[in-house]
């Protein structure tokens, strides 16, 4: 079985162990289900997984933003096109995890009915936005990463890229080396992803073992408020942008980037989908290739509005099952920590419950409640990724749109870039395309 499918079963199974134990009254103080199987097996099990989540934060997003700014180029080659770039893409980040927060602040308390239990932990009081702000800065380098102050981290992390990048060829050494150790984090991100399937089923069976029918009903509400807030910004927020800033069409658009879409949701991974959208936009939009080999990858690199949007919701759905009270300045500090931490998520499955959990430690939330929403973060993975290309798509068309660098009329023709398909009538026709191909 796939691991998506993997995991799929050990949340049925959880969710079904969890349930008989629940109704069954087996947890009962005292008990040796309660001891030895909710809180031992299970609790054992889950809290080594979550605290290997918490061991690749660090070293993960200090690689892999180093090597996101590297893959944006030289610094003084970017020009108007990279700068426009990048403040749309952290624009629509910060749109997208702030609608979503409003969303799910309205609607997830009302579905608030019980609390999990907290194992006796306390949540630290939000800071106000000014220390939040003027704390960005790290007064010792080592310090911040040995007390995982992410802020400070990615803070420190981009300007060490971007000093790198104007440092220039000598740097090609500490390049390579940076990309090999990022490439082996995203390898061990996928050794401790395979065992999800077992922290998945010890997470929900103990969660539901303690709470019952009360956390599966939170947990369909949460999955309900994430859709809605990622298809209320693709078909709401982008394309209002879409419109606005470029005149384009956002319904010639979406019958455009379709495929892209549904390439996005089967695989879950924006870098996997980048040749595909880069074709959407190109061949079937009209955009000047010059400019969508820049703004598509990089896109794929710091562009995140789906998997912030996820983040901010989880953020809000955890706070309520634990009782904890952010308040403006600590979901303030959430769209802060959503935007830059985008900035070093790799557009690979898994990664971004690395990066909620980042988000869970700055604001004083229980990283253990990543358990409760882990079964069904694949799926809804699904739809943030097909967000994610469908913002670099638009933000792309954007920039292009002002640099008068797309071709209109391929714009408009609804059947621009169609792939046709080819009657062959004989063999030797055939032979002829064939050799075509071969040639091409």
């Amino acid at each position: 079985m796939t691991l998506t499918a993997k995991v799929l079963w050990a949340m049925f199974l959880g969710i079904i162990v969890g349930l008989i134990i629940n109704m069954a009254g087996l947890n009962a103080e005292g008990t040796f289900t309660h001891e030895y199987v909710v809180g031992g097996l299970f609790y054992v099990v889950g809290k080594m997984f979550i605290t290997a989540l918490k061991m690749l934060v660090v070293p993960l997003v200090f690689f892999s933003l180093i090597s996101g700014v590297f893959g944006i180029g030289d610094i003084s080659k970017l020009g108007k096109v990279g700068a426009k770039s990048f403040v749309l893409y952290m624009m629509t980040t910060a749109l997208a995890i702030a609608m979503a927060i409003s969303l799910a602040s309205v609607i997830i308390p009302f579905f608030n009915t019980s609390h999990a239990p907290t194992s006796g932990f306390t949540a630290k009081e939000a800071p106000p936005l000014s220390d939040v702000l003027i704390n960005i800065i790290p007064s010792n380098v080592i310090e911040a990463f040995a007390s995982d102050n992410m802020l400070q981290i990615i803070f420190f992390t981009i300007l060490l890229g971007i000093s790198l990048l104007m440092v220039g060829t000598k740097a090609k050494s500490i390049v390579e080396g940076v990309e090999v150790m990022n490439e082996a984090m995203m390898n061990m991100v996928n050794i401790i992803m395979a065992v999800a399937p077992y922290a998945v089923f010890a997470l929900l069976a103990k969660a539901i073992a303690e709470l019952g029918f009360d956390l599966l009903g939170q947990l369909a509400v949460y999955v309900v408020v994430v859709i809605m807030a990622l298809l209320l910004h693709l078909f709401g927020t982008l394309m209002i942008l879409l419109k606005l800033l470029s005149k384009l069409s956002p319904k010639m658009f979406l019958k455009k980037i379709r495929d892209a879409q549904v390439f996005a949701f089967s695989t879950a991974s924006s870098n996997a989908t980048i040749p595909v959208t880069l074709r959407s936009v190109t061949k079937r939009m009209g955009v000047d290739n010059s400019v969508a080999s820049f703004t598509v990858p990089f896109g794929a690199t710091i562009n995140m509005d789906g998997t912030a949007i996820m983040q901010g919701v989880a953020t809000v759905f955890i706070a309520n099952v634990y009782g904890v009270e952010l308040g403006i300045s600590g979901y303030l500090t959430v769209i802060l920590m959503s935007v830059l931490a985008s900035i070093g998520t790799a557009g690979v499955p898994g990664v971004g419950l690395i990066m909620l959990s980042m988000v869970f430690v700055q604001v004083g939330l229980p990283v253990e409640g990543i358990g409760l929403i882990l079964g069904v973060d694949r799926l809804l993975d699904m739809v943030c990724t097909a967000v994610n290309i469908t913002g670099d798509a638009v933000i792309t068309c954007v920039v292009v749109k002002s640099e008068d660098e797309i071709n209109l009329d391929l714009f408009r023709d609804e059947n621009a870039g169609l792939l046709e398909e080819l009657e062959i009538d004989d063999e030797e026709t055939l032979a002829q395309v064939v050799h075509k191909m071969e040639e091409a």
